[in-house]
Protein backbone atom coordinates (compact mmCIF):
# COMPACT_ATOMS: atom_id res chain seq x y z
CA UNK A 1 0.00 0.00 0.00
CA UNK A 2 1.21 3.43 -0.51
CA UNK A 3 0.00 5.67 2.82
CA UNK A 4 -1.01 9.17 2.59
CA UNK A 5 -0.76 11.60 5.71
CA UNK A 6 -2.74 14.49 6.62
CA UNK A 7 -1.04 17.87 7.32
CA UNK A 8 -1.22 18.26 10.84
CA UNK A 9 -0.50 14.57 11.09
CA UNK A 10 3.01 15.29 8.90
CA UNK A 11 3.25 18.90 11.28
CA UNK A 12 3.50 16.65 13.91
CA UNK A 13 5.81 13.77 12.78
CA UNK A 14 8.07 16.69 11.23
CA UNK A 15 8.27 17.80 14.73
CA UNK A 16 9.27 15.24 16.78
CA UNK A 17 11.85 14.28 13.87
CA UNK A 18 13.50 17.64 13.78
CA UNK A 19 13.64 17.39 17.78
CA UNK A 20 16.41 14.92 17.36
CA UNK A 21 17.97 16.61 14.06
CA UNK A 22 20.40 19.24 14.06
CA UNK A 23 18.88 22.21 13.12
CA UNK A 24 18.60 22.51 8.88
CA UNK A 25 18.92 18.30 8.43
CA UNK A 26 15.83 17.58 7.51
CA UNK A 27 15.47 20.14 4.88
CA UNK A 28 18.51 19.20 3.18
CA UNK A 29 17.64 15.85 3.43
CA UNK A 30 14.38 16.78 1.33
CA UNK A 31 16.49 18.93 -0.80
CA UNK A 32 19.33 16.31 -1.81
CA UNK A 33 16.12 14.05 -2.70
CA UNK A 34 14.88 16.79 -4.74
CA UNK A 35 18.10 17.76 -6.62
CA UNK A 36 18.61 13.87 -7.54
CA UNK A 37 15.09 13.44 -9.34
CA UNK A 38 15.54 16.63 -10.81
CA UNK A 39 18.91 15.43 -12.06
CA UNK A 40 17.05 12.47 -13.81
CA UNK A 41 15.05 14.63 -15.73
CA UNK A 42 18.00 16.95 -17.05
CA UNK A 43 19.67 15.30 -20.17
CA UNK A 44 22.60 16.33 -18.39
CA UNK A 45 23.04 18.76 -15.43
CA UNK A 46 26.15 21.30 -16.50
CA UNK A 47 25.41 23.55 -18.95
CA UNK A 48 21.63 23.17 -18.36
CA UNK A 49 18.98 25.98 -16.99
CA UNK A 50 17.16 25.45 -14.55
CA UNK A 51 14.55 27.93 -12.99
CA UNK A 52 13.08 27.50 -9.12
CA UNK A 53 9.75 29.35 -8.34
CA UNK A 54 10.29 30.29 -5.25
CA UNK A 55 7.84 31.10 -2.23
CA UNK A 56 8.82 32.53 1.46
CA UNK A 57 7.82 29.00 3.44
CA UNK A 58 9.81 25.67 3.86
CA UNK A 59 8.61 24.78 0.27
CA UNK A 60 11.00 27.52 -1.12
CA UNK A 61 13.73 26.79 1.20
CA UNK A 62 13.37 23.15 -0.04
CA UNK A 63 14.00 24.29 -3.98
CA UNK A 64 16.99 26.99 -3.00
CA UNK A 65 18.96 24.20 -1.46
CA UNK A 66 18.00 21.49 -4.39
CA UNK A 67 18.84 24.76 -6.53
CA UNK A 68 22.08 25.09 -4.63
CA UNK A 69 22.74 21.61 -5.57
CA UNK A 70 22.46 21.69 -8.73
CA UNK A 71 24.65 25.20 -9.62
CA UNK A 72 27.51 22.78 -7.76
CA UNK A 73 26.84 20.55 -10.72
CA UNK A 74 27.49 23.10 -13.14
CA UNK A 75 23.83 23.74 -13.89
CA UNK A 76 22.48 27.32 -14.83
CA UNK A 77 20.35 28.36 -11.92
CA UNK A 78 17.54 31.29 -11.15
CA UNK A 79 15.41 31.65 -8.15
CA UNK A 80 12.29 33.52 -9.55
CA UNK A 81 11.50 35.19 -6.06
CA UNK A 82 8.16 35.78 -5.42
CA UNK A 83 7.27 36.45 -1.83
CA UNK A 84 8.07 38.91 0.60
CA UNK A 85 10.05 36.72 2.59
CA UNK A 86 12.24 33.69 1.15
CA UNK A 87 14.70 31.10 3.42
CA UNK A 88 17.50 32.74 4.45
CA UNK A 89 20.11 29.93 4.83
CA UNK A 90 18.50 28.27 1.02
CA UNK A 91 19.00 31.80 -0.54
CA UNK A 92 22.74 31.79 1.17
CA UNK A 93 23.48 28.40 -0.32
CA UNK A 94 22.15 29.28 -3.80
CA UNK A 95 24.28 32.52 -4.12
CA UNK A 96 27.03 30.17 -2.70
CA UNK A 97 26.83 28.69 -5.32
CA UNK A 98 26.53 30.46 -8.00
CA UNK A 99 22.86 31.05 -8.98
CA UNK A 100 21.12 34.28 -9.43
CA UNK A 101 18.23 35.74 -7.99
CA UNK A 102 15.28 37.69 -9.55
CA UNK A 103 13.32 39.25 -7.49
CA UNK A 104 9.47 39.12 -8.80
CA UNK A 105 7.91 39.86 -5.50
CA UNK A 106 4.79 42.18 -5.26
CA UNK A 107 6.66 44.89 -5.22
CA UNK A 108 9.31 44.48 -7.86
CA UNK A 109 6.29 43.17 -9.82
CA UNK A 110 4.12 45.99 -9.56
CA UNK A 111 7.06 48.73 -10.28
CA UNK A 112 9.69 46.98 -12.03
CA UNK A 113 10.52 48.23 -15.54
CA UNK A 114 9.58 46.81 -18.42
CA UNK A 115 6.99 44.74 -16.18
CA UNK A 116 4.93 41.79 -18.09
CA UNK A 117 0.99 41.90 -16.98
CA UNK A 118 -0.14 39.09 -16.35
CA UNK A 119 -1.01 37.00 -19.68
CA UNK A 120 -4.58 37.17 -19.62
CA UNK A 121 -5.40 35.96 -16.23
CA UNK A 122 -7.46 38.97 -15.30
CA UNK A 123 -9.93 39.92 -12.27
CA UNK A 124 -13.05 41.57 -11.89
CA UNK A 125 -13.61 44.04 -15.24
CA UNK A 126 -11.20 42.70 -16.79
CA UNK A 127 -8.63 44.34 -14.61
CA UNK A 128 -5.18 42.60 -14.81
CA UNK A 129 -4.58 41.02 -11.31
CA UNK A 130 -0.86 40.90 -11.18
CA UNK A 131 2.55 41.72 -13.04
CA UNK A 132 5.65 39.91 -13.61
CA UNK A 133 8.91 41.14 -14.46
CA UNK A 134 10.18 40.46 -18.14
CA UNK A 135 13.29 39.50 -16.54
CA UNK A 136 11.09 36.54 -14.76
CA UNK A 137 9.13 35.90 -17.66
CA UNK A 138 12.31 35.14 -19.91
CA UNK A 139 13.61 33.25 -16.72
CA UNK A 140 10.50 30.71 -16.97
CA UNK A 141 9.95 30.72 -20.51
CA UNK A 142 13.63 29.28 -21.83
CA UNK A 143 14.47 27.06 -18.80
CA UNK A 144 15.23 23.61 -19.03
CA UNK A 145 13.64 22.56 -16.00
CA UNK A 146 11.38 24.26 -13.65
CA UNK A 147 11.23 24.20 -9.83
CA UNK A 148 7.87 24.69 -8.61
CA UNK A 149 8.42 25.40 -5.07
CA UNK A 150 5.85 28.54 -4.22
CA UNK A 151 4.04 26.85 -1.76
CA UNK A 152 3.88 23.78 0.31
CA UNK A 153 1.64 21.39 2.08
CA UNK A 154 0.38 24.34 4.43
CA UNK A 155 -1.26 26.11 1.22
CA UNK A 156 -4.73 26.78 1.53
CA UNK A 157 -7.42 28.24 0.01
CA UNK A 158 -6.24 29.12 -3.65
CA UNK A 159 -2.84 30.95 -4.50
CA UNK A 160 -2.91 34.40 -4.32
CA UNK A 161 -0.67 36.69 -6.23
CA UNK A 162 1.75 36.93 -7.35
CA UNK A 163 1.84 32.89 -7.49
CA UNK A 164 -1.01 32.20 -9.29
CA UNK A 165 0.16 34.03 -12.43
CA UNK A 166 3.49 32.51 -11.91
CA UNK A 167 2.03 28.67 -11.78
CA UNK A 168 -0.37 29.82 -14.69
CA UNK A 169 2.62 30.57 -16.82
CA UNK A 170 4.98 27.81 -15.41
CA UNK A 171 1.79 25.42 -16.20
CA UNK A 172 2.25 26.63 -20.17
CA UNK A 173 6.05 26.71 -20.57
CA UNK A 174 7.32 24.33 -22.36
CA UNK A 175 9.82 22.84 -19.80
CA UNK A 176 9.10 19.95 -17.96
CA UNK A 177 8.01 20.91 -14.30
CA UNK A 178 8.89 19.15 -11.14
CA UNK A 179 6.92 19.94 -7.77
CA UNK A 180 8.33 20.53 -4.45
CA UNK A 181 6.17 18.13 -2.26
CA UNK A 182 2.59 19.01 -4.01
CA UNK A 183 2.25 21.24 -6.53
CA UNK A 184 1.24 24.70 -5.91
CA UNK A 185 -2.53 25.50 -5.71
CA UNK A 186 -3.72 22.13 -4.67
CA UNK A 187 -4.70 21.14 -1.68
CA UNK A 188 -2.75 18.74 0.34
CA UNK A 189 -5.19 16.82 2.44
CA UNK A 190 -8.30 17.06 -0.49
CA UNK A 191 -6.67 17.50 -3.77
CA UNK A 192 -9.45 20.22 -4.26
CA UNK A 193 -7.62 23.03 -6.22
CA UNK A 194 -9.86 26.09 -5.74
CA UNK A 195 -8.13 28.58 -8.18
CA UNK A 196 -4.87 28.54 -10.67
CA UNK A 197 -2.47 25.45 -9.97
CA UNK A 198 0.75 24.36 -11.26
CA UNK A 199 0.88 21.23 -13.21
CA UNK A 200 3.48 19.21 -12.82
CA UNK A 201 5.13 16.35 -14.83
CA UNK A 202 6.67 14.80 -11.98
CA UNK A 203 6.46 15.89 -7.97
CA UNK A 204 9.06 14.75 -5.76
CA UNK A 205 7.20 14.11 -2.28
CA UNK A 206 8.47 14.03 1.06
CA UNK A 207 8.22 11.51 3.99
CA UNK A 208 4.83 10.36 3.05
CA UNK A 209 2.76 10.50 0.56
CA UNK A 210 -0.08 13.48 0.76
CA UNK A 211 -4.02 12.69 -0.18
CA UNK A 212 -4.34 15.35 -2.74
CA UNK A 213 -1.62 13.69 -4.99
CA UNK A 214 -4.17 10.71 -5.19
CA UNK A 215 -7.24 11.89 -5.92
CA UNK A 216 -8.40 14.29 -9.10
CA UNK A 217 -8.11 17.30 -9.60
CA UNK A 218 -4.82 17.17 -7.51
CA UNK A 219 -3.65 13.76 -8.54
CA UNK A 220 -3.77 14.89 -12.52
CA UNK A 221 -1.63 18.03 -11.68
CA UNK A 222 1.16 16.00 -10.15
CA UNK A 223 2.22 14.26 -12.51
CA UNK A 224 4.38 11.05 -11.86
CA UNK A 225 5.00 11.09 -8.21
CA UNK A 226 7.95 10.05 -6.09
CA UNK A 227 8.59 9.47 -2.49
CA UNK A 228 12.12 11.07 -0.77
CA UNK A 229 12.39 9.33 2.45
CA UNK A 230 13.48 11.39 4.62
CA UNK A 231 13.37 9.35 8.07
CA UNK A 232 9.95 9.73 8.96
CA UNK A 233 7.92 6.57 9.36
CA UNK A 234 8.82 6.20 12.91
CA UNK A 235 7.18 9.30 13.93
CA UNK A 236 3.81 8.43 11.48
CA UNK A 237 0.89 6.61 12.80
CA UNK A 238 -1.68 4.59 10.54
CA UNK A 239 -2.32 6.10 6.89
CA UNK A 240 -5.34 8.22 6.59
CA UNK A 241 -5.65 7.40 3.32
CA UNK A 242 -3.92 4.38 1.13
CA UNK A 243 -3.43 3.65 -2.94
CA UNK A 244 -3.09 -0.01 -3.04
CA UNK A 245 -0.85 -2.22 -6.01
CA UNK A 246 -1.10 -4.81 -7.66
CA UNK A 247 0.58 -6.85 -4.30
CA UNK A 248 -1.69 -5.98 -2.22
CA UNK A 249 -4.69 -6.88 -4.61
CA UNK A 250 -2.94 -10.29 -4.72
CA UNK A 251 -2.84 -11.12 -1.37
CA UNK A 252 -7.15 -10.45 -0.95
CA UNK A 253 -8.06 -11.74 -4.46
CA UNK A 254 -9.32 -15.68 -3.97
CA UNK A 255 -7.58 -18.52 -5.33
CA UNK A 256 -9.04 -21.96 -5.76
CA UNK A 257 -7.67 -25.07 -3.83
CA UNK A 258 -8.22 -28.43 -4.45
CA UNK A 259 -10.84 -29.13 -1.67
CA UNK A 260 -13.30 -26.19 -3.17
CA UNK A 261 -16.37 -26.56 -5.25
CA UNK A 262 -18.44 -23.92 -6.71
CA UNK A 263 -20.35 -23.47 -3.61
CA UNK A 264 -17.05 -22.81 -1.69
CA UNK A 265 -15.58 -20.60 -4.23
CA UNK A 266 -19.44 -18.40 -3.49
CA UNK A 267 -22.74 -18.14 -5.39
CA UNK A 268 -23.50 -14.52 -6.62
CA UNK A 269 -27.27 -13.71 -6.99
CA UNK A 270 -27.96 -11.24 -9.82
CA UNK A 271 -30.94 -8.74 -9.92
CA UNK A 272 -30.10 -7.04 -12.96
CA UNK A 273 -31.68 -5.85 -16.54
CA UNK A 274 -34.99 -5.39 -17.87
CA UNK A 275 -36.37 -5.69 -20.75
CA UNK A 276 -35.85 -2.02 -21.16
CA UNK A 277 -31.94 -2.60 -20.62
CA UNK A 278 -31.56 -6.50 -21.23
CA UNK A 279 -27.48 -5.97 -21.40
CA UNK A 280 -27.32 -4.48 -17.84
CA UNK A 281 -28.15 -7.97 -16.87
CA UNK A 282 -25.48 -10.11 -19.64
CA UNK A 283 -22.66 -7.72 -18.76
CA UNK A 284 -23.04 -7.56 -15.05
CA UNK A 285 -23.62 -11.38 -15.37
CA UNK A 286 -20.32 -11.71 -17.21
CA UNK A 287 -18.41 -9.48 -14.72
CA UNK A 288 -19.12 -11.91 -12.15
CA UNK A 289 -18.30 -14.93 -14.57
CA UNK A 290 -14.63 -13.77 -15.68
CA UNK A 291 -13.78 -12.37 -12.16
CA UNK A 292 -13.96 -16.03 -11.10
CA UNK A 293 -16.71 -16.57 -9.07
CA UNK A 294 -18.49 -20.16 -8.51
CA UNK A 295 -21.86 -19.90 -9.54
CA UNK A 296 -24.23 -16.89 -11.08
CA UNK A 297 -28.03 -17.36 -10.35
CA UNK A 298 -29.61 -15.10 -12.57
CA UNK A 299 -33.49 -13.99 -11.78
CA UNK A 300 -35.13 -11.90 -13.94
CA UNK A 301 -37.86 -11.45 -16.98
CA UNK A 302 -38.51 -13.91 -19.76
CA UNK A 303 -36.63 -11.93 -22.11
CA UNK A 304 -34.09 -10.80 -20.14
CA UNK A 305 -33.29 -14.37 -18.41
CA UNK A 306 -33.20 -16.18 -22.40
CA UNK A 307 -30.78 -13.12 -23.11
CA UNK A 308 -28.25 -13.44 -20.48
CA UNK A 309 -28.46 -17.64 -20.92
CA UNK A 310 -27.96 -17.44 -24.41
CA UNK A 311 -24.45 -15.20 -23.67
CA UNK A 312 -23.78 -17.26 -20.53
CA UNK A 313 -25.19 -21.17 -20.38
CA UNK A 314 -23.54 -21.48 -17.24
CA UNK A 315 -25.73 -19.34 -15.39
CA UNK A 316 -28.49 -20.88 -12.99
CA UNK A 317 -31.44 -19.03 -14.37
CA UNK A 318 -34.67 -18.44 -12.62
CA UNK A 319 -37.76 -16.72 -14.43
CA UNK A 320 -38.51 -13.83 -12.08
CA UNK A 321 -40.68 -11.03 -12.67
CA UNK A 322 -39.14 -7.93 -10.12
CA UNK A 323 -42.71 -6.75 -10.29
CA UNK A 324 -44.39 -9.52 -8.63
CA UNK A 325 -41.38 -11.81 -6.92
CA UNK A 326 -39.21 -11.06 -4.27
CA UNK A 327 -37.92 -14.51 -3.66
CA UNK A 328 -34.15 -14.98 -3.82
CA UNK A 329 -34.04 -18.04 -5.59
CA UNK A 330 -33.36 -21.67 -4.39
CA UNK A 331 -29.88 -22.95 -3.34
CA UNK A 332 -27.38 -21.24 -1.62
CA UNK A 333 -26.49 -17.27 -2.17
CA UNK A 334 -23.38 -16.20 -0.48
CA UNK A 335 -24.07 -12.44 -2.00
CA UNK A 336 -26.72 -10.44 -4.31
CA UNK A 337 -25.98 -7.52 -6.95
CA UNK A 338 -29.35 -5.63 -7.40
CA UNK A 339 -29.66 -2.82 -9.74
CA UNK A 340 -28.14 -2.00 -12.96
CA UNK A 341 -30.71 -1.54 -15.27
CA UNK A 342 -33.15 -3.20 -12.84
CA UNK A 343 -35.74 -0.17 -13.22
CA UNK A 344 -37.24 2.10 -10.70
CA UNK A 345 -41.41 0.94 -10.82
CA UNK A 346 -42.48 0.79 -7.09
CA UNK A 347 -42.67 -2.87 -7.30
CA UNK A 348 -38.42 -2.90 -7.90
CA UNK A 349 -38.66 -1.52 -4.31
CA UNK A 350 -40.59 -4.44 -3.22
CA UNK A 351 -37.51 -6.67 -4.23
CA UNK A 352 -35.43 -4.22 -3.23
CA UNK A 353 -36.71 -4.63 0.40
CA UNK A 354 -36.60 -8.34 0.54
CA UNK A 355 -33.25 -8.09 -0.69
CA UNK A 356 -32.21 -5.65 2.39
CA UNK A 357 -34.33 -7.85 5.21
CA UNK A 358 -31.80 -10.78 4.01
CA UNK A 359 -28.59 -11.68 6.14
CA UNK A 360 -26.18 -11.79 3.13
CA UNK A 361 -24.08 -9.33 1.63
CA UNK A 362 -25.91 -6.96 -0.84
CA UNK A 363 -23.88 -4.78 -3.53
CA UNK A 364 -26.69 -1.78 -4.73
CA UNK A 365 -26.12 -0.10 -7.96
CA UNK A 366 -28.05 2.33 -10.13
CA UNK A 367 -31.91 1.91 -10.19
CA UNK A 368 -31.38 0.43 -6.69
CA UNK A 369 -29.86 3.69 -5.52
CA UNK A 370 -32.22 5.64 -6.84
CA UNK A 371 -34.90 3.83 -5.01
CA UNK A 372 -32.96 4.03 -1.64
CA UNK A 373 -32.36 8.10 -2.24
CA UNK A 374 -36.33 8.39 -3.12
CA UNK A 375 -37.57 6.27 0.24
CA UNK A 376 -36.83 6.50 3.97
CA UNK A 377 -38.17 3.59 4.31
CA UNK A 378 -35.15 1.93 2.38
CA UNK A 379 -32.78 4.10 3.76
CA UNK A 380 -33.61 2.99 6.80
CA UNK A 381 -33.20 -0.68 5.99
CA UNK A 382 -30.04 0.19 4.75
CA UNK A 383 -29.24 1.93 8.00
CA UNK A 384 -30.12 -1.21 10.07
CA UNK A 385 -28.24 -3.78 8.21
CA UNK A 386 -26.09 -6.35 9.83
CA UNK A 387 -24.29 -7.76 7.04
CA UNK A 388 -22.04 -6.28 4.74
CA UNK A 389 -23.35 -3.63 2.53
CA UNK A 390 -21.66 -1.75 -0.89
CA UNK A 391 -23.39 1.14 -2.48
CA UNK A 392 -21.68 1.79 -6.04
CA UNK A 393 -22.57 5.30 -6.81
CA UNK A 394 -21.54 7.70 -9.29
CA UNK A 395 -21.32 11.53 -8.67
CA UNK A 396 -25.06 12.01 -9.31
CA UNK A 397 -26.20 9.04 -7.77
CA UNK A 398 -24.00 9.73 -4.63
CA UNK A 399 -25.53 13.46 -4.49
CA UNK A 400 -29.35 12.41 -4.44
CA UNK A 401 -27.93 10.03 -1.80
CA UNK A 402 -26.90 12.78 0.06
CA UNK A 403 -29.39 15.45 1.67
CA UNK A 404 -28.67 19.19 -0.11
CA UNK A 405 -25.70 18.46 -2.17
CA UNK A 406 -25.22 18.44 -5.72
CA UNK A 407 -22.59 17.00 -8.45
CA UNK A 408 -20.70 19.60 -8.52
CA UNK A 409 -19.93 19.30 -4.85
CA UNK A 410 -19.54 16.03 -5.14
CA UNK A 411 -16.84 15.83 -7.73
CA UNK A 412 -15.01 18.88 -5.65
CA UNK A 413 -15.08 17.56 -2.87
CA UNK A 414 -14.78 13.47 -3.15
CA UNK A 415 -13.01 12.49 -0.12
CA UNK A 416 -14.89 14.27 1.86
CA UNK A 417 -18.34 13.45 0.33
CA UNK A 418 -17.73 9.49 0.14
CA UNK A 419 -16.53 9.41 3.83
CA UNK A 420 -19.81 11.58 4.59
CA UNK A 421 -22.15 8.85 2.70
CA UNK A 422 -20.63 6.10 4.07
CA UNK A 423 -20.86 6.96 7.86
CA UNK A 424 -24.81 8.60 6.80
CA UNK A 425 -25.54 4.77 5.08
CA UNK A 426 -23.33 2.78 7.67
CA UNK A 427 -22.24 1.20 4.54
CA UNK A 428 -19.11 0.96 2.29
CA UNK A 429 -19.44 3.28 -0.64
CA UNK A 430 -17.39 2.81 -3.87
CA UNK A 431 -17.69 6.06 -5.33
CA UNK A 432 -17.01 5.65 -9.09
CA UNK A 433 -15.07 8.59 -11.37
CA UNK A 434 -11.89 10.15 -12.58
CA UNK A 435 -10.65 9.39 -8.83
CA UNK A 436 -12.41 6.00 -7.35
CA UNK A 437 -12.82 6.22 -3.69
CA UNK A 438 -13.28 3.63 -1.40
CA UNK A 439 -15.06 5.39 1.99
CA UNK A 440 -15.90 2.89 4.83
CA UNK A 441 -17.02 3.54 8.63
CA UNK A 442 -13.90 3.96 10.90
CA UNK A 443 -11.49 3.17 8.21
CA UNK A 444 -8.87 4.41 6.21
CA UNK A 445 -9.85 5.85 2.79
CA UNK A 446 -8.92 3.76 -0.07
CA UNK A 447 -8.12 5.05 -3.64
CA UNK A 448 -7.76 3.25 -6.66
CA UNK A 449 -4.59 3.86 -9.02
CA UNK A 450 -5.90 1.89 -12.36
CA UNK A 451 -8.59 4.18 -13.00
CA UNK A 452 -8.73 5.60 -17.09
CA UNK A 453 -10.69 7.80 -18.85
CA UNK A 454 -11.06 4.49 -20.86
CA UNK A 455 -14.14 3.27 -18.55
CA UNK A 456 -16.34 6.38 -19.50
CA UNK A 457 -18.02 4.01 -21.58
CA UNK A 458 -22.11 3.06 -21.24
CA UNK A 459 -22.35 -0.34 -19.36
CA UNK A 460 -18.55 -0.33 -17.81
CA UNK A 461 -20.31 0.34 -14.09
CA UNK A 462 -22.80 -2.45 -14.61
CA UNK A 463 -19.17 -5.09 -15.38
CA UNK A 464 -17.90 -3.05 -12.08
CA UNK A 465 -20.84 -4.56 -10.08
CA UNK A 466 -20.35 -7.87 -11.33
CA UNK A 467 -16.81 -7.80 -10.54
CA UNK A 468 -17.09 -6.56 -7.17
CA UNK A 469 -20.14 -8.77 -6.56
CA UNK A 470 -18.46 -11.67 -7.33
CA UNK A 471 -15.22 -10.85 -4.88
CA UNK A 472 -18.13 -10.12 -2.41
CA UNK A 473 -19.65 -13.60 -2.87
CA UNK A 474 -16.07 -14.90 -2.19
CA UNK A 475 -16.28 -14.00 1.36
CA UNK A 476 -14.33 -10.47 1.05
CA UNK A 477 -15.57 -7.83 3.47
CA UNK A 478 -17.32 -4.75 1.29
CA UNK A 479 -14.16 -2.55 1.32
CA UNK A 480 -11.80 -5.07 0.04
CA UNK A 481 -14.44 -6.59 -2.56
CA UNK A 482 -14.57 -2.92 -3.93
CA UNK A 483 -10.79 -2.39 -3.82
CA UNK A 484 -10.10 -5.43 -5.20
CA UNK A 485 -12.67 -4.82 -8.08
CA UNK A 486 -12.32 -1.55 -8.91
CA UNK A 487 -8.42 -2.58 -9.18
CA UNK A 488 -9.39 -5.40 -11.60
CA UNK A 489 -11.77 -3.19 -13.58
CA UNK A 490 -9.21 -0.48 -14.33
CA UNK A 491 -6.51 -3.02 -15.34
CA UNK A 492 -8.83 -4.76 -17.90
CA UNK A 493 -9.81 -1.46 -19.54
CA UNK A 494 -6.28 -1.37 -20.51
CA UNK A 495 -5.12 -4.65 -21.34
CA UNK A 496 -8.55 -4.99 -23.56
CA UNK A 497 -7.46 -3.45 -26.20
CA UNK A 498 -3.73 -2.33 -25.26
CA UNK A 499 -5.19 0.94 -24.23
CA UNK A 500 -7.09 2.19 -27.45
CA UNK A 501 -10.67 2.44 -26.94
CA UNK A 502 -13.21 -0.07 -25.50
CA UNK A 503 -16.78 -0.83 -25.07
CA UNK A 504 -18.28 -2.70 -21.82
CA UNK A 505 -18.42 -5.28 -23.69
CA UNK A 506 -14.16 -5.58 -24.01
CA UNK A 507 -14.14 -5.49 -20.11
CA UNK A 508 -15.42 -9.13 -19.96
CA UNK A 509 -12.34 -11.18 -21.77
CA UNK A 510 -10.14 -8.52 -20.58
CA UNK A 511 -10.70 -9.40 -16.63
CA UNK A 512 -8.99 -12.59 -16.72
CA UNK A 513 -6.09 -11.06 -17.82
CA UNK A 514 -6.33 -8.64 -15.63
CA UNK A 515 -6.58 -11.55 -12.43
CA UNK A 516 -3.71 -13.92 -14.12
CA UNK A 517 -1.15 -10.24 -14.67
CA UNK A 518 -2.44 -9.45 -10.68
CA UNK A 519 -1.51 -13.08 -8.96
CA UNK A 520 1.34 -13.87 -11.32
CA UNK A 521 3.32 -10.58 -11.21
CA UNK A 522 4.05 -10.57 -15.11
CA UNK A 523 2.10 -9.05 -17.48
CA UNK A 524 -0.36 -10.73 -19.97
CA UNK A 525 1.32 -13.29 -22.29
CA UNK A 526 5.09 -13.50 -20.35
CA UNK A 527 6.08 -16.29 -19.49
Amino acid sequence: MRSAHVVSVVREAEQALMARLPEGALMRRAAMGLAIHCARMLPRVHGSRVTLLVGGGDNGGDALFAGASLAARGACVRAVLAGRRVHPEGLAALRAAGGRMIDNGPAAASGAPGAQRNFGTHGEGGAPRALITAEARAAVLDADLLVDGLVGIGGSGGLREPYASLAVLASDAPAAVVAVDLPSGVDADTGEVPGEAVRADATVTFGTYKPGLFVDPGAVRAGRVSLVDIGLDPELPEADLVRPQAVDIARLLPVPSAEDDKYRRGVLAVRAGSDQYRGAAVLCVGGALRTGVGMVRYGGGEDVLSQVIARWPEVVGLHLDPRSSTDLGPGRVSAVVVGPGRGTHPANADELRALLESDVPVLLDADALNLVSSSVALTELVHRRGAPTLLTPHAGELARLLPDTDRAEIEAHRLEQATRAAKLYRSTVLLKGSTTVIAHPGERTVVNPTGTPLLATAGSGDVLSGVAGALLASGLSGQDAAMCGAYLHGRAAVLAREGAPISASDLLDALPLAVAEVTTGRPPGRA
